[in-house]
């Protein structure tokens, strides 16, 4: 079968690796590992992720909960800030058998929660987020009276099930010692949170942390019962820019075709553009500017300082980076390359399934769906 380009491709083997790195560096300090599922949106790679673990998920929207659970996966946290107009399919998830447990950081929506929980006679579990780094949403640790007020206007209509943050500030760390210090921080934030509220008298049975960056990275998990990170499965150019992967590291890549040479102005033309590679510019902050993304040859191997420069919708301009006198490799008409991602969540969800490469044949030798869609 003739390959089809611009495709997304996974190399499974790099994929069971990076989920063994996670399992062991949670695992190995009495936490619960609960991947997001936002990452790759399929219960195939889900599958590889859980490996012999709890089946446990973070999701980012209501579709993939109502898709993970037609999967048998029940146990879920929706890992963004509910609004009224999603709880109706809360509630309708939980009475299909999810335990879906919601997210809040504020007074007016826990008003909306409770009410909601009158109207219907059922209890949902509740999660104050909390923000560890002033990183984007959630309540401080020391803002006490914000963190009793949200408690207190759940009451005994919603279940306040526990505590969560997420260290996204640690995408700013240039160090391993940074990353550790962000680890620290989103540890120390949840655990401090949590037992203010239990100061109070009130029980939390979950403290939950994640990040990629810091989930790999905790020297102490002490007071954490889960961590949940997504990226990690497949990993990409942001990581490896921090420090917390090699580009070798990534799982997946942009298989295209080549459609045009043009020596004289020391660059080539690919049919991956945008819609493909996504217009995520994650690394344009970084040390290394990796453009739209690293050119590799089939083997996955970077072809020195090639990058896809710019991007129109279908078109993709390989160019050397700025300063670099890399020469154009022998390439023509019609021959692959591979296009390692600045950020795997988005260049995923430009695509509606993976190819499975086939490393030793150089081919794709299946095909795992993912869905798409709120």
């Amino acid at each position: 079968m003739t390959v089809q380009t611009p495709a997304l491709i996974l190399d499974i083997e790099k994929l069971r690796a990076n989920a063994a790195r996670m399992r062991n560096a949670v695992t190995r300090q009495g936490a619960v590992l609960r991947p997001h599922v936002k990452t790759t949106k399929s219960i195939d790679v889900a599958r590889v992720l859980l490996d012999d673990g709890p089946p446990a998920i973070t999701v980012s929207t209501l579709r993939e909960a109502e898709f993970f659970l037609s999967h048998g996966l029940r146990d879920q946290i929706y890992g963004v800030g509910i609004t009224p107009n999603k709880l109706d399919r809360v509630f309708a998830l939980r009475e299909q058998g999810a335990d879906l447990k919601i997210i809040l950081d504020n007074v007016e929506a826990a008003q909306a929660v409770a009410a909601a929980c009158r109207m219907r006679g059922a209890r949902v579990p509740v999660l104050i987020e909390v923000d560890s780094d002033g990183h984007r949403g959630g309540v401080r640790p020391d803002q006490v009276d914000q963190l009793v007020a949200i408690a207190d206007t759940l009451g005994r209509d919603a279940d306040l099930r526990g505590v969560l943050t997420h260290a996204g500030g640690s995408y700013d760390a240039r160090s391993e010692a940074e990353l550790r210090a962000y680890a620290r921080m989103e540890r120390d934030g949840a655990v401090a949170a949590a037992t203010r509220l239990r100061e109070t008298g009130r029980r939390l049975d979950i403290v939950s942390i994640g990040s990629t960056p810091t989930a790999l990275f905790a020297e102490d998990l002490s007071g954490i019962t889960e961590v949940r990170a997504g990226v990690y499965g497949f990993f990409d150019l942001v990581m490896a820019g921090i420090g917390v992967c090699d580009p070798s590291d990534i799982a997946i890549s942009v298989l295209s075709s080549v459609i045009a040479v043009q020596r004289d102005k020391r660059q080539f033309l690919i049919d991956a553009g945008w819609m493909a590679l996504s217009r995520d510019r994650g690394t344009s902050a970084h040390p290394i500017d990796q453009g739209y993304g690293l050119v590799c040859d089939l083997r996955g191997y970077p072809y020195g300082d090639l990058i896809v420069a710019s991007a129109n919708q279908e078109h993709g301009v390989v160019r050397p980076r700025n300063a670099s006198d890399a020469e154009l490799p022998d390439l023509h008409v019609g021959d692959l390359v591979r296009i390692l991602p600045n950020h795997a969540c988005a260049t995923s969800a430009q695509h509606g399934g993976y190819g499975l490469w086939d490393p030793q044949s150089e081919t794709i030798r299946g095909q795992w769906p993912r869905i798409q869609g709120w």
